[in-house]
């Protein structure tokens, strides 16, 4: 695709799928890029494994997803891979993509399409220590109350390659926008980029604390009412925090720590 297109628009503050098409499609590019040199910022990367993906712009079911083969800090917008439902290329591209991993993801932007826009995937190894564990996450902390009530389980079935797991993946997600794939690792949903963004920054981040409080002591878990209560407030300061979008002013100043770093991955 010509990066040059919607060069000047924002990445953050504005709806895409408001735009025509191509200049939705080239700043999505540009919102899942970033993401992906996040990940890789953050070290939540498992060599070239896991997935961020979003549905583009347009009347087709078609998605943009990582090349198969290059590290998350080689992911540029241009070279995202423009997929189906069915995981094939719908656009002439120099790399592969993984057909079991895009399994899951199909999966849940299959269902509630607008709330599921964008769909990440991660291995990270506090986030596959908690799936590990037969209590899951617990509220231990005021980040992982943004979970509490709202965090679907979905029991490990091997490596994603049987299409009829779709399916039950889908019924234990339920309205939900996080679950634990058990023994795997996470996945998060959200309208946009930065929704997902953020909503894996918090899980990923309760994941740690869990992880290092146990290794510490005896855990401290809040109570069904207290952990409601922080949960609901968590959401309500989301809400609040920015008039564009959940997550928003986060992926802003992401991007601008990024643009310190190197600009290559707007390319």
């Amino acid at each position: 695709m010509d990066m040059h297109i919607a060069q000047d628009l924002p990445l953050t503050g504005i709806d895409i799928y408001a735009l025509p098409p191509a200049e939705g499609e080239a700043v999505l590019r540009r919102q899942l890029a970033a993401a992906y040199r996040l990940v890789d910022h953050f070290g939540w990367t498992e060599l070239i494994y896991g997935h961020l993906t979003a549905r583009v712009p347009g009347e087709a079911p078609h998605f943009l997803i990582n090349p198969y083969g290059l590290n998350y800090d080689e992911v540029t917008a241009s070279n995202l891979v423009k997929i189906d439902l069915d995981g094939k290329a719908v656009e002439p591209s120099r790399y592969p993509v993984n057909y079991a991993g895009f399994i899951i993801h199909s999966a849940v932007h299959m269902a509630h399409a607008a709330r599921h826009r964008v769909v990440m995937h991660t291995h990270t190894r506090a986030g596959m220590a908690v799936c590990a564990l037969k209590d899951g996450l617990l509220p231990i902390s005021m980040v992982s109350t943004a979970f509490h009530g709202k965090l679907a389980y979905h029991d490990y079935e091997g490596p994603s390659l049987d299409l009829d797991e779709r399916g039950r993946l889908l019924a234990n997600l339920g309205d939900h926008q996080a679950m634990l794939l058990r023994n795997h690792g996470l996945l998060v949903t959200g309208r946009s980029v930065p929704e997902a963004f953020l909503r894996l920054y918090r899980l990923e981040r309760a994941c740690q604390i869990q992880v290092d409080a146990a290794a510490a002591g005896t855990l401290n878990v809040m109570g069904d009412n207290l952990a409601g209560k922080s949960g609901a407030d968590m959401d309500r300061f989301s809400e609040m925090e920015s008039d564009t979008g959940i997550g928003d002013l986060e992926f802003a100043a992401l991007i601008r720590k990024l643009d310190k770093k190197d600009t290559s991955w707007r390319h």
